[in-house]
Formats: structure tokens, C-alpha cells, sequence
């Protein structure tokens, strides 16, 4: 069915989700196939919010990271996987053999294999006298994993999945109940002593959730230190662009329906409890349940009126502030530029000092060296980010905007023709994102990734599940337990649906 031809207003739905990254996305898909009537509301032209891509003059870019967990063909932790499955869908997906290639102070040059016993010699090979504290780490990671991969990953707020998920799995619910209150650091410096490894374990964590390791929940740490060696990094054929894609060509054969330009300006509310959505044309829809895959700044404080944010939201933000966004150089290089042997994957940092500051650590995605499709034949597309805060380009004229980003921009290529020598001379085309860019395309205030803490907390018992204080209103996405990342956000929508399921008797 065409969204366009649609009359919407004259229906009401079961539920309305706004906005179309991954976690509502799998919200919604969850619900169409349990027989739900489910409307998505997309502010952009199409799905996928960081999930998304762009194409320009031959290349297909995609708009945030390209390393993707959840894509993985066994066990209950491929949740991207079992996502597209629910609506009988399916992305081909290519396997990247090494997951990172560390580029650190004092000559720390490390990929991380897919091979686990491989990426711990590699790492033991630089710290030797910390071996076997090194296994004993990454060991216990294991077991957090392992508790995870045994159980169907649904709605924490659910008493009946509960209990039946402890009575089916009692040893592996009392070992996560044990690691829920804990942070990563905390553990690692239980069996590592050397300060260098030390930070190194630090930017093991602070890659995918920009806090270091003593601020990063060691549920989540145990999940992607683990993840990569068992389904592993999977790279979807036709860029990450084509996961929502899918899953939207999934919603609408079960019956769902998604409207693009349809910016949502309000929550409304009758009586305390969420009853539909106003558009900014003035469009209004109605649902039984309604669900926020915006930000909680987003949510609480624009969608709906800041007098009236519930206790626990402002509870939430004196623990959580919203992490920086980032600076995105998207380039298309000749092939000539990158080494024999270049893995897709990379992360530099010169100085240990400088990780959690602006333009500190350098992230490169090649996603070409998997899929070569996404760029004209000899060319790569070569798409390097690093976190940036919006007040630095706030207030600035647009001569002053282009100027900015443009000396920016040579200052990172500078950076990064150390390990690709060439790269300013192969260059084809280059395409600079701010944190503005970021707040404009995908409607997150201030650009941000998401939410990190205030100050290190007790691992993820401060993290928020779906439910609100406000009847019928749900939030999904990195806002939401277990938090940032490509599979956490298809976690938090699994939950999130199977939640709204229960209370609407599906």
C-alpha cells in the first residue's frame, strides 16, 4: 500500500511509531507480524536514521559506522538477524575477518581477529607479563555473553518472561543479575595491572560507547567483546542502508505502513495517558500505544510540553548527559591510495592524553574493501569520524561554516595521510558533516550519539526501559537499556514491542 494514497486521519492505529532508526524499526516489525496495526512517522525521505546512507556521484555512503554486530547466523544475540526473520526478509551479509585495526601510542599497532585465541596472542604479544590476565578479562566477558546467548532477549519489564526465562535458564539469570550492577574497568583492573593495557581496555570500550571502561556497563562490554569472535562483523551487501530498507519492506507485507516527510511536532495527551501525534502540517493520527524512537531529550522536552517532565525523566538527567556528536569526512579515494593488506575497519590515536576530547580519536570506515559495489571501480570510499561537540559551531555566519569545516577537514586528512600515504592526492570527492549536519538529518538534539553518564554509575541499573510514566507512551533506541549501538537499539525495539504485545493482548 502507497503511504501517500493512504487516508490516515480518519483511522486509528494500535500503535504509531516515531521515527524509523533501527530500534523502531523493530518495534514495529515485531508488532506488524504479531498482527498489530503499526504506522511509522519519518521526518526524513527514508529509513534508517544513523542507519541510513547517501549517494553521490557514484558512491553510496553510509551516514554513521559500518561495523555491524547482530548480523551473525547463530545463537539469540543476532538480533538484526532475527529482526529481518520475523518479517520474512533478509540482507546478504559479507564477513570482515578482522573487527579493528588499532593504530595507538607507543607503537600499539593491534588488529582484532575474528579468531579470539588469535586476537589474544596478538594482544598478550605486546604485554607479556600480563597473559594471563589478559585470558582471565576477556574470559569473564565470555560468561557474560554465553548467559545472554542461552535466553530470547525480550522485555526486562515483563514479570512472565521473567520467571519463565529463570526457571529455563537459573544459572545463567543469576550470573547477569551479578554483572548488571558492574562497570568493565572495575573488572579488568581486577586482573590487570599495566596502565598502558589498561587504556588500551579503555579504548576497547570507549569505540562503540564514548566513555571509558570504568563508565561502561560490563553486560554491554561482555556482548561485543565476545560477539566479534562468535557471529562476528558482518558487513550488509548494498551498504547498512539496506537493513532498514529491508525491514521496511518487511513492516509493509505484514500489513504496517510508514509515511516519510511526516515530521511529528507533539505527543498528545488526554488525561495523563499518550493518544496520537500532531504533525507540523497539522495532520494529527491516533494510536493506543505510541512510540518515541527520538531521543528522551527529544521526547520529553520538544514533543511533548517541559513543564510537565515526569520526576523519574528529570531523575534520568542528572545521571545521563548527552554524549558529543561527531565530525564525518565522507570520501571517495582512488584505489592506488590504500596499502596491500588494508583492513575495512581502523581506529588512530597519537596520544593516550587526547581519547575522550574533540577530534581525538580518529574512527575509518572502508567499507569498499567488503563490498566494492558502493563506489565506481577503482575508487574506495574511505568515511573517517570523530566525536565533536555543537557549540563549536554554533553562532558562526555560513563563510564562516564552510572555512571551518574545511580546515577541519585537512586537519584530520593530515592525520590520516600518515597511515594512508597519498590519501590528499587520491582524493575524488569529499563530503564534511558536523554535528549540525547530524542534529538536522536525524533529528537528535545537539547531534548527539546518545546518552552517556554523568558519572560512573552501578553498570546498567540507571539505564531506563520502554515504558514511561506517561500511560501509552513507550521510548525505543539508544535512550532506552541496554543503550548506543547498531544491535543494542534492535535489543531495546525487540523489548519495547514485546512489551506493548502484553498490553495490547496480542
Amino acid at each position: 500500500m502507497s503511504a501517500s494514497s493512504t487516508n490516515y486521519q480518519n483511522s486509528s492505529f494500535d500503535v504509531i511509531v516515531i521515527g524509523s532508526g533501527i530500534g523502531g524499526l523493530v518495534t514495529a516489525t515485531q508488532l506488524a507480524a504479531k498482527g498489530a496495526r503499526v504506522l511509522i512517522l519519518e521526518s526524513y525521505l527514508i529509513p534508517g536514521g544513523s542507519a541510513g546512507y547517501f549517494e553521490r556521484q557514484g558512491y553510496r555512503f553510509d551516514v554513521g559506522a559500518s561495523m555491524i554486530f547482530g548480523l551473525g547466523n547463530r545463537g539469540t544475540t543476532n538480533l538484526l538477524t532475527r529482526a529481518l526473520e520475523a518479517v520474512n526478509s533478509s540482507v546478504d551479509a559479507i564477513a570482515d575477518p578482522v573487527q579493528i585495526h588499532y593504530h595507538l601510542p607507543k607503537s600499539l599497532d593491534l588488529k582484532v581477529e575474528r579468531s579470539y585465541d588469535n586476537f589474544l596472542q596478538n594482544l598478550a604479544a605486546y604485554f607479556p607479563h600480563e597473559r594471563e590476565g589478559i585470558r582471565r578479562f576477556y574470559d569473564e566477558c565470555w560468561k557474560v555473553f554465553n548467559c545472554l546467548n542461552q535466553m530470547d532477549l525480550l522485555s526486562l519489564e515483563e514479570p512472565r518472561y521473567l520467571l519463565r526465562t529463570f526457571v529455563q535458564h537459573p544459572l545463567a539469570c543469576l550470573s547477569l543479575l551479578k554483572y548488571l550492577p558492574q562497570n568493565a574497568g572495575d573488572i579488568a583492573r581486577r586482573y590487570i595491572k599495566d596502565p598502558q593495557l589498561l587504556k588500551f581496555i579503555d579504548m576497547e570500550c570507549y569505540c562503540w560507547s564514548v566513555v571509558p571502561a570504568e563508565m561502561t556497563p560490563m553486560i554491554n562490554a561482555g556482548m561485543v567483546f565476545s560477539d566479534r569472535h562468535y557471529g562476528g562483523v558482518n558487513y550488509p551487501k548494498g551498504g547498512v542502508g539496506q537493513i532498514a530498507q529491508k525491514l521496511v519492506e518487511g513492516l509493509e507485507k505484514a500489513g504496517g505502513e510508514i509515511k516519510y516527510q511526516a515530521k511529528v511536532t507533539k505527543i498528545m495527551t488526554e488525561k495523563g495517558s499518550a493518544i496520537g501525534v500532531e504533525l507540523t502540517n497539522g495532520e494529527i493520527y491516533r494510536g493506543k500505544r505510541i512510540v518515541s524512537n527520538a531521543t528522551r531529550w527529544d521526547t520529553f522536552e520538544k514533543l511533548l510540553p517541559v513543564d510537565k517532565i515526569p520526576p523519574n525523566e528529570k531523575k534520568w538527567q542528572q545521571n545521563y548527559q548527552k554524549s558529543p556528536s561527531f565530525l564525518s569526512l565522507h570520501m571517495g579515494v582512488k584505489e592506488s591510495v590504500l596499502p596491500q593488506g588494508t583492513e575495512c575497519h581502523h581506529i588512530i590515536l597519537e596520544d593516550w592524553q587526547n581519547m575522550t576530547k574533540p577530534e581525538g580519536t580518529l574512527f575509518v570506515s572502508i567499507p569498499t574493501l567488503l563490498d566494492p559495489e558502493l563506489a565506481p571501480e577503482e575508487y574506495h570510499i574511505v568515511h573517517a569520524f570523530t566525536p565533536d561537540w555543537i557549540n563549536d559551531w554554533q553562532g558562526l555566519s555560513a563563510s564562516e561554516y564552510e572555512a571551518k569545516k574545511e580546515e577541519t577537514a585537512w586537519r584530520i586528512i593530515d592525520r590520516l595521510e600518515k597511515i594512508f600515504p597519498g590519501l590528499d592526492a587520491g582524493l575524488d570527492y569529499l563530503e564534511v558533516g558536523t554535528p549540525r549536519t547530524h542534529r538536522r538529518f536525524l533529528g537528535r538534539e545537539d547531534g548527539t550519539y546518545g546518552p552517556i553518564p554523568r558519572r560512573k554509575l552501578r553498570g546498567l541499573l540507571s539505564m531506563p526501559f520502554n515504558s514511561t510514566a506517561i500511560k501509552g507512551l513507550y521510548c525505543v533506541g539508544d535512550s532506552t537499556f541496554p543503550g548506543q549501538g547498531l544491535n543494542a537499539v534492535a535489543f531495546s525495539g525487540f523489548a519495547c514491542a514485546h512489551r506493548i504485545a502484553v498490553d495490547l493482548g496480542l
